[in-house]
């Protein structure tokens, strides 16, 4: 038994050093040493369970005599498990049988080079948005980080040299001109859903952020939103599914403007008119009739037949969300801020919004100067 420098019992292979950190160790069945050290205790409970369930329970011991596709099996229901969000384990499997699988599946772990993950993100360009590559490239990593970590690769073969190639389908990004948000709000109003698209394109709120929305999310004295939660339907299973926000950054506050603070108000009128509020959703900001949240499908339809009434492209709920990031760039707004109020983790992902708007705004610019010509 391995004891900290108190000389506190610690468990059988764990022990305490005197530069503070934590180590563990075991013999695999194979006669081979495994040892670890970890600043925290925690980490290396976690790390000694895992390593000695994997050499007692599975013949994944060893990069080099196990398949890639043993191991995504095993590293998305035994690694990540429960612990793993629906929406992150449909991206990894999507990805995985739809663009990984074919290449390297059949491969051994210790087998896979860089090059052999380059190609696979290269033959994606042709058909995929970059977002979709570089949801890939976060599979490839996480696959084969979670194979280091537990000491089965010695190396990640997705390094820094493995690039997301420059997609030859890039995605279309639809944002609403302001005479297009001015005009789908005039056809909206009246409607059951109006403050909910009102809403979204007075903070950029995600979706689920805004269905699972509290009334004590909301300060009106400070006048700010605090977001701590997401909430989406799940067909799978039929029912309502609340978890945390799509990353840490997407806890935050929103300022609220004026409009906003307009809106909210109306929406605590509508609810105290519904007659029947299901108990456990009495606390959300938006229900429908029924007295429970609109699914995120029933919002997209009903955008869909307001933009056919409107005379206008159709359009998604996210719509919205870039719409309202378009207006404040148009504001002025640097991109920093408006990273903190997107709740995005990378500020790439907040300065693509700009240089999508850069570009619209160097064509109209050119073409000021193309009139001024024809007159000279």
């Amino acid at each position: 038994m391995g004891q900290d420098l108190k000389g506190h019992e610690l468990g059988v292979g764990i022990a305490q050093r005197k530069d503070g950190r934590y180590t563990a160790r075991f013999v695999d069945k194979r006669g081979k040493r495994k040892q670890k050290y970890f600043k925290k205790l925690q980490e290396c409970r976690r790390w000694l369970a895992e390593a000695a369930y994997i050499d007692r329970n599975s013949d994944l011991s060893a990069g080099d005599s196990m398949t890639v596709d043993a191991w995504f099996d095993y590293f998305l229901n035994s690694v990540k498990g429960p612990t793993i969000r629906p929406n992150t384990r449909r991206n990894y499997t999507e990805r995985y049988e739809n663009n990984i699988k074919d290449h390297i599946g059949r491969m051994h772990l210790a087998d896979v080079k860089p090059i052999h993950c380059q190609q696979i993100l290269n033959e994606m360009a042709p058909q995929y948005a970059e977002s979709t590559i570089y949801q890939c490239r976060v599979t490839l990593y996480t696959l084969f980080e979670a194979a280091v970590e537990n000491d089965i690769l010695l190396r990640n073969p997705v390094k820094k040299t493995v690039k997301i190639p420059q997609s030859k389908k890039p995605k279309k990004r639809r944002v609403l001109t302001v005479e297009e948000q001015k005009r789908f709000l005039d056809v909206a109003y009246g409607t059951s859903n109006y403050n909910q698209f009102a809403f979204l394109l007075q903070t950029g709120l995600r979706t689920g952020e805004m269905i699972g929305l509290k009334w004590s999310d909301i300060d009106f004295k400070k006048g700010v939103i605090r977001i701590e939660r997401s909430m989406e339907y799940r067909h799978a299973t039929g029912e309502w599914r609340i978890g945390p926000p799509k990353s840490k950054s997407g806890y935050r506050e929103i300022p609220m403007t004026a409009e906003c603070i307009r809106i909210l108000e109306c929406q605590k009128m509508k609810m105290f008119s519904l007659k029947d509020v299901d108990p456990q959703y009495k606390e959300f900001v938006f229900l429908c009739r029924k007295g429970e949240p609109t699914k995120n499908s029933v919002y997209d339809t009903s955008l869909f037949k307001l933009a056919q009434k409107a005379g206008m492209d159709s359009f998604s709920m996210h719509t919205l969300r870039h719409t309202y990031a378009t207006r404040c760039i148009e504001a002025g707004m640097r991109p920093k801020t408006l990273q903190l109020l997107l709740g995005h983790s990378n500020i790439g992902i907040t300065m693509n919004l700009y240089v999508h708007l850069t570009d619209d705004e160097k064509k109209k610019e050119v073409e000021k100067v193309e009139r001024m010509l024809k007159m000279v």
